[in-house]
């Protein structure tokens, strides 16, 4: 009962107000106590943190943890676009039209996702691959390719759910949501880096201002669990599956 609790208390996410009071309390010294409970119910790696589960001092800070030095091998090739997290790819595949990214059976509008038609056009017949983080996830954002940013902006107001139950009865969260997109111009294609929050409180971190982004490198991180999605111009993906768990640095695709 108590492990069912704590799974309701983490994803129940869709009030304003509720998803505040969650954020108040995750970050607070209170929250300590869950710590070890919130490992074992996740079953977290607690080999890949970089500090031990006992100096966590909240929820919060266990949920923006970061990995041991050297602990993702990053693909080195100029031409490798590698995943900027730790998550399970929920679907992957061309833009069609143009215009939209089949999702779950969803239609998801590139253009509102983007903000825009102008944002959109770049991205006619190129690829697509969406990224899910639940709660257990190492949940900070790298880059995905080594490039230069052109583009940075935030859009979106509220944030709902991203998770199946999210998908499948919100609307249209993953366009919506409040999400940070960066553009990046990897010798003259394109890729859209696009970090859409799945809570009210809109968590999304930003750590690096460069306008030169390293493959691997460290871009921001989410508070709670949500989704990254990428576009590129031109992509050859990779053996990849829905549903599959993947990590930081391990290879999505070759860029062409």
């Amino acid at each position: 009962m108590l492990k069912l609790s704590l799974k309701i208390f983490v994803e129940l996410t869709g009030n304003k107000y509720l998803s505040r009071a969650l954020a108040a309390y995750t970050s607070s010294k209170y929250s300590r106590l869950l710590v070890p409970l919130f490992a074992s119910v996740y079953k977290l790696n607690k080999d890949d943190m970089r500090y031990p589960l006992s100096s966590y001092t909240s929820l919060q800070a266990l949920f923006t943890r970061q990995l041991k030095p050297g602990i993702r091998p990053i693909d080195a090739h100029t031409s490798i676009a590698v995943s900027p997290v730790d998550g399970v790819i929920s679907d992957y595949g061309t833009i069609k039209d143009g215009t939209t990214v089949p999702v779950k059976g969803l239609q998801l509008s590139v253009s509102e996702l983007l903000g825009g038609e102008k944002h959109a056009a770049s991205f006619d017949g190129g690829k697509f691959i969406v990224i899910y983080l639940s709660p257990q996830h190492y949940h900070r954002i790298h880059s995905p390719v080594n490039g230069r940013v052109i583009n940075s902006r935030t859009l979106g107001g509220k944030s709902y759910p991203v998770n199946k139950w999210g998908l499948r009865y919100g609307t249209r969260p993953l366009s919506t949501n409040f999400r940070k997109i960066t553009e990046v111009d990897i010798d003259s294609q394109k890729c859209a880096i696009v970090a859409v929050g799945a809570l009210n409180v809109n968590s999304i971190h930003i750590t690096n201002q460069s306008d030169k982004l390293e493959k691997g490198e460290e871009i921001g991180f989410f508070s709670f669990g949500s989704t990254v999605i990428l576009l590129f111009e031109n992509m050859t993906f990779s053996a990849l599956t829905p549903n599959q768990s993947i990590k930081v640095g391990e290879k999505i695709g070759t860029i062409s």
